[in-house]
């Protein structure tokens, strides 16, 4: 009973960052004309926050060592922000395949 209600705060703090996080582009939007994003962005980003959020929330219960810890998370991390470059901007294309 206790280890459900732990887990509920935790999906629950998650999805809180996850919110404020999306609150960033979606306040720009309000003073800038540049950011332009739709619904569909705000999905997307909102799912791979969130995805993201759950990965860590998973690596940190499942590994014991810290150290395996700050390694697998690092990891994940680098991994999500080539993923989130990749949609912005084709920052892989671009490095890989010159015009």
């Amino acid at each position: 009973m206790v280890a459900d209600k732990i887990k509920q705060r935790r999906l629950i703090s998650i999805l809180i960052v996850v919110l404020l996080l999306l609150l960033v582009p979606f306040i720009g939007m309000q003073f800038n004309n540049d950011i332009n994003w739709k619904v569909s962005d705000f999905l997307l980003a909102g799912l791979i926050l969130f995805a993201t959020g759950l990965a860590i929330d998973f690596i940190l219960s499942k590994l014991k060592k810290s150290k395996f810890r700050i390694i697998a998370v690092i990891f994940l991390v680098i991994a999500v922000l080539l993923i989130w470059a990749e949609l912005a901007v084709g920052l892989i294309e671009k490095i890989f395949i010159r015009y």
